[in-house]
């Protein structure tokens, strides 16, 4: 008798482990939002990255201010970003970059819509380092409704296949220090802080982490 009580109170039991892992595994594939990643995926397929010219000079200023604006508005002065805005986006300014043999501009697009852009610098025309070796991502701006649909990756790839067309043999860029979406966005791409920089935004200076990619 006191056998089968236990192997009674064996079977019980297990049957209610077994019962709580299927929960667990229940929760788990609900807590995975199968539309969302079909929404991601086929988004992906929309998108094209296309290198530009001096022709599209004034549809990137328009996309340019416009993310620019959206993404840091919260956290400057109307003033110092106005005057950052008009410093570094302005026709004349963006026609010479766009001029540049050594700097290279891509747009994301939704057919000819504009969703987002980067921008790559070698040799004289990065803002820093001007090391010969070196492969600068300059900017990465993804128009904030587009933020975590893979856009930026879509951009960040390009970044690295010219890179690795280059006799460059590491990438670096810089980003703000309180800027925790994009340093997590990087050190995932395998980044890695190696210095700071001040970067300069209308009359405030801020504090840039300068990271880095072997090649």
């Amino acid at each position: 008798m006191i056998q089968r009580l236990q192997r009674w109170c064996w079977y019980v039991m297990n049957k209610q482990t077994l019962i709580s892992r299927e929960n667990v595994v229940n929760d788990i594939v609900e807590s995975i939002d199968i539309n969302k990643i079909k929404e991601q995926s086929q988004l992906m397929e929309q998108v094209s990255v296309n290198r530009i010219g001096i022709e599209d000079a004034a549809a990137l200023q328009k996309i340019a201010l416009e993310i620019f604006s959206e993404t840091f508005k919260d956290y400057n002065s109307p003033e110092n970003l106005q005057k950052y805005l008009d410093e570094k986006f302005s026709i004349d300014k963006l026609t010479k970059e766009l001029n540049n043999p050594y700097s290279s501009f891509y747009f994301a697009q939704i057919g000819n819509d504009v969703i987002g852009f980067l921008k790559t610098n070698m040799g004289n025309a990065q803002t820093e380092l001007k090391d010969l070796n070196a492969f600068e991502v300059e900017r990465i701006y993804v128009l904030p409704a587009f933020h975590g649909k893979k856009v930026g990756q879509l951009l960040m790839d390009k970044a690295i296949e010219q890179a690795g067309k280059t006799t460059c043999s590491y990438i670096w860029l810089g980003v703000w220090e309180e800027n925790y979406r994009a340093i997590r966005f990087y050190t995932k791409n395998g980044f890695s802080k190696f210095d700071t920089h001040i970067f300069k935004l209308g009359d405030d200076e801020q504090t840039d982490w300068m990271m880095k990619r072997e090649l």
